[in-house]
Formats: structure tokens, sequence, C-alpha cells
């Protein structure tokens, strides 16, 4: 890991890259896209393509490009719900208990979120809170599936009182999703299931083809082709965020556990070689214990290559004086996810303004944020927690403000409406709210 000393050389570096990179481009991803397109087109020109032809050709074009992305030829669409049900029986009872526990704690912190109609009457307004009719939500494939997704994606939809969820997830060989992906959509109460993947799966979702009815919203996470196409389809349907590699920051004091602290980071590391495994810390022999933990564990991880890549490229362990500074700069690398493994946590709490989830001592730790403690574990990333928030009820409700003013209100308000409106030189306005005196 980079060993970064001081304040200011700390800040330089974790500002470095802190917005979502959506327009590099591997060579390989221009060859493949050769190969499937017949010339070099940018992951932009790929996606949007991708969106146009399954908004103009429904399913045949999903299967046209299931075929040509994945090479995978199969007439399913939609799973059977028998099938979805069915898939319980091939998933070990224990992650089926574990799935069960999961989402009753995410169910029971949600319900504790939720946010209600309210009405002032002696001022005359008030909201009403509605949520979205039907909601789509996407499951990465990979090298891992991603059951604990589905459970954090749908069951925050579900309590906020959304009708329909659909779930689309990349089919395996025979066709299916993963299995644990479909007993977490029963578990998480998924409506119907889609065997799509990819920027298709997105377009299928936000625009409805002949199998797949259009949503009102799309959320979950996915590669840099899923990322694009939210991005692309934004306008016409909501979606609740654009995310990059995930990330934790710890900030760290000379009480912390080293052995603790490397294997928060690993834990990280090893979702994906472009993860960011960063530790803030106020005492040198942590930080360079630290260090020697991180390369003692990687070689004992099944996924040592990723997390070392990982590690490599991004892992940065910056020592400062103060947890204060360190306190600052995790601010301003606004982190997905933000570890205080410090003497009394709970006093730096209120100087927290930017994360997209905050774990408080050692053993409130990120990886229980990742499947179990209750909070969706789908977050801001790439620094967007300076202006946006984790996937919650929030996300799927919407405010529609509500006004019943009486006769003598409005009167006295007319006349303050109709001033401004007459400065802005809206006359139809004034007189709109002035002819309400003359009734009167």
């Amino acid at each position: 890991m980079r060993f970064v000393k001081g304040y200011e050389k700390s800040r330089v570096v974790l500002s470095e890259s802190r917005r979502l990179d959506l327009s590099s481009v591997p060579e390989a991803v221009l060859d493949s896209s050769e190969r499937m397109f017949g010339e070099r087109l940018t992951p932009l020109e790929v996606v949007s393509r991708i969106v146009e032809d399954v908004r103009e050709n429904g399913d045949e074009a999903i299967r046209r490009l299931s075929l040509l992305i994945e090479g995978s030829e199969h007439d399913l669409i939609e799973v059977d719900p028998d099938i979805v049900a069915a898939a319980a029986d091939s998933v070990d009872e224990r992650v089926l208990d574990a799935l069960a526990t999961s989402a009753e704690r995410v169910r029971d912190y949600h319900q504790s979120s939720m946010t209600n109609d309210w009405m002032d009457f002696a001022a005359g307004y008030g909201a009403l809170v509605r949520p979205c009719e039907r909601v789509g939500v996407y499951i990465p494939g990979g090298s891992a599936p991603l059951p604990s997704t589905a459970i954090m994606t749908a069951i925050p939809a579900r309590v906020a009182g959304v009708e329909e969820i659909i779930l689309c997830s990349p089919a395996k060989s025979d066709g299916l999703p993963d299995p644990v992906v479909l007993a977490a959509a029963r578990i998480a109460g998924v409506d119907r299931v889609f065997a799509i993947g990819g920027a298709q799966a997105i377009a299928a979702m936000a625009y409805g083809t002949e199998s797949v009815p259009a949503v009102d919203m799309v959320c979950g996470p996915g590669n840099l082709f899923v990322t694009l196409a939210k991005k692309l389809v934004y306008g016409d349907v909501g979606i609740d965020g654009l995310y990059g590699p995930t990330e934790t920051l710890i900030i760290a004091d000379s009480s912390a556990n080293p052995t603790l602290c490397a294997a928060d980071l690993l834990a990280q590391a090893e979702h994906d070689a472009l993860a960011r495994p960063v530790l803030v810390c106020t005492s040198e022999p942590l930080g360079e214990q630290v260090a020697r933990e991180v390369e003692t564990r990687l070689r004992r991880l099944s996924r040592e290559s990723v997390a070392r890549a990982s590690v490599e490229g991004q892992g940065t362990i910056a020592l400062v004086e103060t947890t204060e500074q360190a306190i600052h700069l995790a601010n301003l690398f606004a982190p997905e996810h933000m570890c205080l493994a410090v003497r009394d946590p709970w006093s730096w709490v209120g100087k927290i303004k930017n994360a997209g989830a905050v774990f408080l001592g050692e053993f409130s730790h990120e990886v229980l944020g990742d499947y179990v403690a209750g909070p969706s574990h789908v977050m801001p990333t790439s620094g967007t927690a300076r202006f946006n928030s984790g996937v919650g009820v929030h996300k799927f409700l919407k405010t529609i403000p509500v006004i019943a003013l009486d006769d003598a209100e409005s009167m006295d308000l007319s006349q303050t409406a109709a001033v401004i409106a007459r400065a802005e030189g809206l006359t139809a306005h004034a007189e709109a709210a002035e002819i309400r005196q003359e009734l009167a």
C-alpha cells in the first residue's frame, strides 16, 4: 500500500480520481466492440446503440444482444415463478437462514425510516408521501453472485410501498440467474424475475418490451456498461445513483487493532481490482503494522489476485497528526464506507459530513453493513456522498406538496404574490391573484 505522510500530501493523494470516470476506454474494450459491432466504439457508443436497439426492438433485441455480447442463446426472458420458488432447494439452508435474518433487519431498519403524510392546517400547507408504482432492480452477475443486493434493493422499495418490483440479473449457462440470487429475490418479495444482464437489462426496464414491463425507477449497481445505461435512461425513468468501484476509509488512532484494520481493508479490496482501501491514521507504528498485516493476509485469500491489484493500485495509508485532521480528510474524500477505529468514536460523529455510511468502533465493522446490519449496502461512491445518499425508502418515495389555505390567509398572501408577479413582468400571474380579492 502507498504510504503518505502529512496532511497536505494526504489531501492531494486522496483527492486524486474522486470523480466517477465513465470515459476511460481500455484497449480491450475497443477490441471487443469491434468484434461485436464491426467497428471500434467507446463504451458510451456501445451502450447508446444497445439502449436504442432495445427501445425500438424489444425482446428480439434482448435475445440478439445476449447472443452477441454474452455468447448465450436462450429463448427464456422471464423466469417462471415456480423456478424462482424452487431455487431455494439448491441453496444451502444456512445461506437461506442468513438471508432471512438479513431481510428481517433490513426491513426493520427501513420501516423505522419511513416518512408519512403531514398537514399543518393553521399554516395551510402539508405534503402527501407516495411511492413509485413499479421499480426495477438490477443484480450484477460476474465472478461472485450477489444475493445480498437483492435484499438491499428490493426490501426498501417494498417497505416504501412500491406495488410491483421486478428484478433483472444475467443468465448463467443454464439460461437462469444464479439460484442463490433467485432465492434472495423470493425472500425479498420480488414480484417478477428476468434473466437479462448488462445495459440491455437497464434499457428493458426503462422502456419496457413485450416481456418486461416499463418501470418508474431503476436501481442497483453494475459494471461500466450498466452505469452508462442508467445515466442514459435517467430522465425517462428515475435512478438511485451512479456507482463506481467500492471504497472504505478507516480512521484509526493508536488504540486501533492493526489486524482488524487490515482485515477490513482487504474485505473491500477483494471486491474489485479498482476498489479503494484507505487508512487514515495518527500513529506511524500502527500504519506500518497494518501494511505488514495486509501483506500477510493477502496470501491467504481465495481472490488474492483481485485484492492485490486493489491494494497495490489504489491502497493508501495516510499519516496525519490529529484525529481532527483525519476527519477533515475523510469528509473531503466522502467515502462510501467510513469506519471510526478510534477511542470514543461517538465523540466524533457530529463532525462527519460526507459518507455513504458510518461504522463506529471496530466491532461495528463494514462487512456487517454489507450483509446484515440493516441499512442498504448500495451506497454512493467516487465522492458522490457529498450530495447523494444510499438506497433507502426515500429513493422510492415522492413528496407531493398540498396547499389548503383559508380565504382570509389566501387574500393576504395573494397581495404578496401579485407584487412579486408584477416585479417579474408576469401580469397574468398578478391578475390571477388579484381577481380573488375582487371576488371576495
